[in-house]
């Protein structure tokens, strides 16, 4: 899986718990990002519905989410990984972009990708395979970058990574199959469907995903934009149709509350943390439109920038970051049994917020 903002990575098993706890069988995951959660519902039996506005995410949505594992062959699959992972390096866009104006990847990295993607959209846009292929490209690519995990900036220095050779490998697939869905929640959440657990893990501050991954989203789309800056950001980028209201923070609570509100779920788990625009208790207010209410918190590593610290634009650390760990909420509404089960099987475990 990418190194993502906000991944959930630590509290899977605890999502994957109270999606068992409730006895969904139907799950929406409306802010999927790399769609590792929308895995672990699927993983858990669940017919799953993705939703995010990246065009990564819908391709890693497509490969994990709608693709049944047992409908593809895998020998078919492996022998084609090996002839693209076999191609020359052919500079190109990829190359000249992220390799030579900017230094994101290795240019023999670069290189390779330029290759591999040419020839995934030639031979493999009609297949079944394309949206594993893309996946495998994007998490070979991720495995050999040069950053601390998002693409606003590149190291000075070259990441010991990048100097390793980009591996394509067979994605892990899963049995059954899921729905995938490309577009802003706000605008679709009445629109999707009825489910037993809608699943929400909305931004939360003014640092937006479409910059933040803008390489993946070049890669993915394969439309050689115009670019500005030193991270050579898309023209795009600062255009109003790729600015999500939920970075912006006058809008944001509003847009969240009607959201939520939208959602045709009988449980619906909302994601947060003490860090956001949105308190605590007016989270809990939002998702009491769907019946009772427990918020519980874990004590969690805040992002790989608090981590590293705070330089000058010399490179040279400068002042001092002020915590290294934050509380992630997970906040359950629904009917009472249900919560009530969540509720006690939480509260020796983590601090709850009442």
């Amino acid at each position: 899986m990418i190194k993502y903002l906000g991944s959930k990575r630590r509290l899977l098993p605890v999502l994957g718990e109270i999606f068992a706890t409730t006895g969904a069988r139907t799950a929406l995951d409306l802010f999927t990002g790399t769609t590792r959660v929308a895995q672990e519902f699927k993983r858990r039996g669940a017919r799953v519905t993705a939703v995010d506005t990246a065009r990564y995410a819908e391709v890693f949505g497509r490969c994990w989410i709608e693709t049944d594992a047992d409908a593809i062959d895998h020998d078919d699959l492996d022998a084609v990984l090996e002839r693209l992972a076999g191609l020359p390096g052919e500079p190109g866009y990829f190359t000249q972009t992220f390799c030579v104006e900017s230094r994101f990847f290795h240019p023999k990295n670069g290189e390779r990708v330029d290759a591999i993607r040419n020839a995934i959209e030639l031979d493999h846009r009609d297949s079944p395979l394309y949206p594993i292929l893309l996946t495998s490209l994007v998490l070979a690519a991720d495995r050999v970058d040069s950053t601390t995990g998002v693409q606003m900036a590149y190291l000075k220095q070259w990441a010991p990574r990048a100097h390793n050779d980009l591996q394509l490998r067979r994605p892990q697939l899963l049995g059954g199959t899921g729905v995938v869905r490309r577009g802003d929640a706000h605008q679709i959440a009445s629109a999707l469907g009825s489910f037993d657990l809608a699943y929400l893990d909305p931004p939360y501050n003014q640092h937006r995903y479409f910059t933040n991954y803008h390489v993946f989203e070049t890669l993915v789309a394969w439309d050689a934009p115009e670019h500005y800056g030193v991270a050579c950001k898309r023209a795009d980028s600062r255009s109003v149709e790729t600015k999500s209201i939920f970075n912006d923070k006058r809008r944001m609570a509003t847009a969240l509350r009607e959201t939520i509100a939208a959602v045709d779920a009988e449980i619906v788990i909302v994601s947060y943390n003490n860090e956001s625009w949105v308190a605590i208790d007016d989270l809990r207010d939002m998702a009491a439109v769907h019946g009772d209410v427990v918020a519980l918190a874990f004590d969690s590593k805040r992002y790989v920038g608090a981590q590293i610290g705070i330089h000058d634009p010399s490179g040279k650390r400068v002042g001092a970051v002020s915590h290294l760990r934050n509380l992630e909420y997970v906040v359950v509404a629904g009917p009472r049994a249900v919560v009530d089960r969540i509720r006690s099987r939480y509260q020796e475990d983590v601090q709850c917020c009442r």
